[in-house]
C-alpha cells in the first residue's frame, strides 16, 4: 500500500511495509501412552522451534488432533520440523499426500533424519525419491499378493479370495457329516444357520480336496 504526503511543494511516497514473521513449528508424536515426549521436544528446542505441538497416538484411534490442529496453523513461508519422518506420517503414502499438501502451500517440512523438503532443487529432488519409493513399495505389495494368490490357487483347492468367510471349517465339516447321514439341505440350514447356496458350495470345495489329497497318497 503507498501513502501520499506533500512537503514543501513535493510530493513524497511513503511505502507501508507489512513485516511477514516466519514460523518454525516442532511436531512430536509417541505411539504408546508410555512413551515420553522429552527427548523428542529437547531436539526440536535445539532447531529452534517456536511452537511445538506434541501428542501420544496409539493404535486405537487414527485421530491426531494435535497435528491437524498444526496443519491449520501454518502459513506460507512457515517450517514444520520433527525428529523422524515416521514422526510426522504413520506410512509412506500418509507422508506424501501430507508433503504435497506443505508444499502447495508453501511451507516447508524440516526431518532430522533426511534433511529439507521444500520447492527448491534438492527439495524437489527429495521428494521425487519419496514418490519413486512408494511406488515400488506398492507394487512390491501387489506383486506379492499376486504370487501368495497363484500358490494357494494351485496348492489349496479350498482358497477362497475376497472376505473371509462366515463359516469356519469344523462348522461346515459338521454340517457335511449331517448331510452324509442324509439329513436335507434344509434341515441342516435350520441346524447350523448355513445357507443351502453355501452348504452346496462348501461342502463342493470338501470333497474337492478329500479327492486331492486321497490321490496323493496314492501317490505316495
Amino acid at each position: 500500500m503507498l501513502k501520499v504526503a506533500q512537503k514543501s511543494g513535493s510530493i513524497l511516497l511513503h511505502k507501508k511495509v507489512e513485516k511477514v514473521i516466519k514460523m518454525i513449528y516442532g511436531y512430536a508424536r509417541v505411539s504408546t501412552q508410555r512413551q515420553d515426549l522429552a527427548d523428542q521436544i529437547e531436539k526440536l528446542k535445539q532447531e529452534n522451534c517456536q511452537q511445538i505441538f506434541s501428542e501420544k497416538y496409539t493404535g486405537t484411534t487414527t485421530k491426531r488432533p494435535k497435528f491437524d490442529q498444526l496443519l491449520k496453523t501454518v502459513k506460507a513461508g512457515d517450517t514444520i520440523c520433527v525428529v523422524k519422518l515416521d514422526r510426522f506420517a504413520r506410512n509412506t503414502q500418509e507422508a506424501l499426500e501430507t508433503m504435497q499438501y506443505l508444499r502447495d502451500r508453501k511451507v516447508t517440512l524440516k526431518s532430522l533424519d533426511i534433511g529439507v523438503i521444500d520447492n527448491s532443487a534438492i527439495g524437489n529432488l527429495t521428494f521425487q525419491i519419496f514418490l519413486a519409493f512408494a511406488q515400488f513399495e506398492r507394487d512390491l505389495i501387489v506383486s506379492r499378493t499376486q504370487e501368495g494368490k497363484a500358490y494357494a490357487k494351485k496348492h489349496d483347492p479350498t482358497f477362497h479370495e475376497g472376505r473371509p468367510r462366515k463359516f469356519s471349517k469344523e462348522q461346515i465339516q459338521l454340517a457335511y457329516e449331517l448331510w452324509q447321514k442324509g439329513e436335507n439341505h434344509r434341515l441342516i440350514e435350520k441346524k447350523t444357520g448355513i445357507s443351502i447356496a453355501t452348504q452346496k458350495r462348501r461342502f463342493k470345495e470338501l470333497e474337492a480336496k478329500q479327492l486331492l489329497e486321497n490321490q496323493q497318497k496314492e501317490q505316495a
